[in-house]
């Protein structure tokens, strides 16, 4: 499935950083030897042309990535990984602009857990330079990538073989991202959700607030059957400081979905999720509970409203009471 891991070898791929087709392999292919071939004779290049890592990962290429995490519906880790990744580089990529990219971009394509079809579909269908060809219009195509080439050159004769798994951008399977960024105030600095993993009846979402104050509470609640349909299930404390580490929310994802509450329970974090994650589950509230995020002082019963289509997340409390 299009998990984190997947997730990241397409990320890698689209940033420039490694050969065009080689990210979803499948890993008993004859070709994986054949690409590893390949890597050795281009790193070979690449040093005697002293074509260095700043020289790909431009602020561009960053900008390109998004645009294909977006396009795809990967895993919201990368709204972790890439910014990390940009950081050792000196380039800031603010959560802004991912909800900025994510307006403009379609979702293209919609693989597990988005989806009903497998991640080879997407290799068969023509890869991540299938999926760029597609978007190339929204795309910045002077950057280069680790053949040395442009992103331009590269794309050439560049088809996507199955339009069913990679959508032209005019019948996209959403009109825009997979990943959207909610603000309100509950999350005033911002939280992610996938929207290409929520099922569209929950797209809109008002309910009463279950709060736990860290994931083994709420695994052991859901387990005793005692978390109730049309709930928030809140889980704090669980952000960077908090987790500490930003631990994933992912088993209460899943039981969410186990116990039959996937298509009218929500499920709300500081922590993050694992790519696999589907449901209404919106991750990364920011600031988090333990660094005084609005997370911290919801109380049992405190009404939570969630609208992904005006990218709102918000607590129905006067601003007074949450002062």
């Amino acid at each position: 499935m299009l998990g984190t891991a997947v997730t990241m070898q397409c990320m890698s791929e689209a940033l420039g950083m490694s050969l065009p087709y080689s990210g979803l392999l499948p890993a008993l292919s004859e070709e994986k030897l054949e690409y590893a071939k390949k890597t050795g004779e281009a790193l070979k290049h690449l040093v005697e042309n002293r074509i260095t890592p700043s020289k790909i990962m431009t602020r561009e290429a960053f900008e390109n990535a998004i645009r294909v995490l977006l396009a795809i519906g990967g895993s919201t880790n990368g709204v972790l990984h890439l910014p990390a990744i940009a950081n050792e580089l000196d380039i800031e990529l603010p959560l802004d602009l991912f909800g900025e990219l994510s307006e403009s971009t379609p979702q293209i394509v919609a693989l597990k857990p988005n989806g009903l079809r497998a991640i080879e579909a997407l290799d068969e269908a023509g890869g991540i330079p299938a999926v760029m060809k597609s978007i190339s219009s929204l795309l910045h195509l002077d950057v280069i990538n680790v053949t040395g080439k442009t992103l331009r050159e590269t794309l050439e004769g560049v088809e996507v073989k199955d339009s069913e798994i990679i959508r032209p951008m005019d019948k996209p399977f959403a009109p825009d991202g997979g990943l959207v960024v909610l603000k309100g105030n509950l999350a005033p600095d911002g939280a992610i959700v996938k929207k290409a993993g929520t099922p569209q009846s929950m797209f809109t979402h008002r309910g009463p607030a279950r709060v736990f104050e860290n994931e083994e509470e709420a695994i052991y609640t859901l387990f005793q059957g005692k978390v109730n349909p049309g709930e928030c299930v809140i889980i704090r404390y669980e952000g960077p400081k908090g987790g500490p580490g930003m631990r994933e929310m992912a088993v209460p994802g899943h039981l969410i979905q186990l116990f039959g509450l996937g298509e009218s329970t929500a499920l709300i974090t500081d922590g993050r999720y694992s790519g696999s994650t589907y449901g209404l589950c919106i991750g990364h509230v920011s600031p988090e509970a333990a660094d005084g995020g609005p997370l911290a002082i919801v109380r049992e019963g405190d009404i939570i409203e969630i609208d992904i289509p005006n990218k709102k997340l918000r607590l129905d409390l006067p601003e007074e009471e949450i002062k």
